[in-house]
C-alpha cells in the first residue's frame, strides 16, 4: 500500500517535466556568423518539441530538447551533437563552434 501512495505521489511529477521542457519557440531563418559550412540560410521549424533543421550547407536533420538541460539546450542526433540556444532564442551555438543568429540577412561570400 505504501508503494501505490509513492507512485501516486511521483507520477506528476514525471509527466509534468515534458511540458516544460522547451520554453522558447525557436522556428526561423537564421544567418550562420561563424564556422560556417556553407553560405544558404539555416532554417528551423518548431511542432512542439520536435525541431527540424535546415543547416546553411542545406543538410537536414531533426532535434529535440536536450535531455539534460532540456530548456537551454537541443540535441542534434544526426550530427552526434547539442547547442545551447540564448533566451530569446535569437542565437544559437553549436557545440562545433557554428553560430546562427536569427533576423541578419544571409552572408554573401566572394
Amino acid at each position: 500500500m505504501k508503494r501505490l501512495w509513492l507512485v501516486i505521489a511521483i507520477l506528476p511529477v514525471l509527466t509534468s517535466a515534458g511540458a516544460s521542457a522547451q520554453s522558447i519557440n525557436l522556428t526561423g531563418i537564421y544567418a550562420c556568423v561563424d564556422r560556417c559550412r556553407g553560405s544558404l540560410p539555416a532554417h528551423i521549424t518548431q511542432n512542439g518539441a520536435a525541431l527540424n533543421l535546415l543547416t546553411e550547407a542545406g543538410v537536414p536533420a531533426q532535434a529535440w530538447p536536450d535531455w539534460f538541460s532540456p530548456t537551454s539546450r537541443i540535441w542534434i542526433d544526426a550530427f552526434n551533437e547539442g547547442a545551447v540556444y540564448s533566451p530569446d532564442g535569437v542565437v544559437i551555438q553549436f557545440d562545433n563552434g557554428a553560430i546562427w543568429q536569427r533576423g541578419l540577412p544571409p552572408l554573401r561570400r566572394r
